[in-house]
């Protein structure tokens, strides 16, 4: 059995280092294009000037009187995260690719799915186009569902189009099957406009004709609130058992540190969105890691980054210089650098309540004033012209 294991984590350790060695390469051959070619990221105003010059005539409206056309599949956090923050801007018509009613009742995985899906797709935005067109179209979808022609198809109904993309330092490109890209490279340059949490992945967007802006997670402030729950956990992760993930808590088990882990593939098994939230309550510390599966050394922004301040949660994760621009590191959050560091961090938090219990009011202080999901839209709608 200790052969076996001794085997299995050293095929680990090559799969990571083969997947490390590829998106290096990936990214180095994009910068490398990125410079032979004198290209530059856009600034706001120069996207503003872009869009105004596809989209003439016309006029922004008012916050609450858009007609908003959202693309996406609820997973888990999509929709308690984005239907009542679109809600603030207006109607919304919401389009769920997985919907089997849009591909005539086949299912994904279903010969004929993406063809029959993407064609319904465009009937449906198609009809509620006719009756009143779009103000803006929201979009978070994958090379994996949607094909370029369906998209200039829909860029005919009149409207601004936006896709969000999140982790694209592992998945601009992704896996490619007969030609086509699973994630962000193949339908980018058929959005008006790219949301990417992923700041290092702007010169991709850029390389491949899109227009890139770089804009993280947020969070929703009516589903990411503080619960008044007992502290039951010293410290505790939510989310799923991959990567360094399972090792790190089993050795801070063996540190002596009390520690709860909830998500797919844990003991603990799954949360709905209520009772990780209140997870978070019932928690002194939560733990975040912001490493990339596969990858070494490899960090992006995570949902939880914004979500556990937001609801009021003390957060202790992986550093990494992105963390930096949205967090004041230290007096709003805390981050660690390696096991070692991590282990000083919990014990300190725990023992100086006081300054953990400032820590945490200030983050969720922070993540109202900066990190909702509303105001990420606003920032958006109004740099594509569709919000007064």
């Amino acid at each position: 059995m200790r052969g076996l294991n001794i085997f299995r984590e050293l095929h680990r350790k090559l799969r990571v280092g083969l997947k490390s060695r590829h998106l290096n390469q990936e990214t180095e051959s994009y910068k490398s294009k990125f410079l032979s070619r004198g290209l530059s990221v856009p600034s706001e105003a120069e996207i503003r000037t872009r869009l105004s010059n596809r989209l003439a005539g016309r006029k922004p409206r008012a916050k609450g009187d858009l007609h908003v056309l959202a693309i996406y599949h609820s997973y888990n956090w999509e929709g308690s995260s984005f239907e009542s923050s679109l809600a603030a801007f207006g109607k919304v018509m919401h389009l769920d690719w997985r919907d089997p009613a849009l591909a005539g009742g086949r299912q994904p995985g279903d010969a004929g799915w993406r063809e029959a899906m993407n064609k319904g797709l465009l009937q449906a935005a198609s009809a509620a186009a006719a009756k009143r067109p779009f103000d803006v179209v929201f979009a978070y979808l994958s090379g994996e569902q949607v094909d370029g022609d369906v998209l200039q198809e829909l860029r005919k109904l009149g409207a601004p189009m936006v896709n969000l993309a999140l982790n694209d330092k592992e998945t601009f490109v992704g896996r490619v099957r007969k030609g086509h890209a699973a994630g962000a490279r193949d339908i980018c340059r058929h959005f008006d406009l790219c949301w990417t949490s992923t700041e290092d992945a702007l010169e991709k967007y850029v390389v491949e004709g899109a227009t890139p802006i770089y804009l993280p997670e947020g969070a929703n402030p009516a589903v990411h609130k503080p619960y008044d729950e007992n502290k039951l956990y010293d410290i505790s992760f939510v989310g799923q058992c991959y990567g360094n993930r399972p090792g790190t808590i089993s050795k801070l088990r063996e540190a002596g540190i009390r520690i709860e882990a909830f998500g797919p593939g844990w003991t603990n098994g799954s949360l709905t969105m209520e009772e990780m939230v209140r997870t978070w309550a019932r928690s002194r510390i939560n733990l975040g890691f912001g490493g990339v599966l596969g990858h070494k050394e490899t960090y992006c922004l995570k949902g939880r980054d914004f979500e556990v301040p937001m609801s009021g949660g003390l957060y202790l994760t992986e550093h990494h210089d992105e963390l930096v621009q949205f967090y004041e590191i230290g007096r709003e959050i805390v981050t660690y650098s390696g096991f070692d560091d991590l282990v000083e961090k919990i014990h300190w938090l725990l023992a100086t309540p006081a300054a953990a219990e400032d820590i945490r009011r200030a983050g969720r202080e922070r993540a109202l004033r900066e990190h909702t999901w509303e105001m990420r839209f606003e920032k958006v709608f109004s740099l594509m012209g569709a919000l007064q």
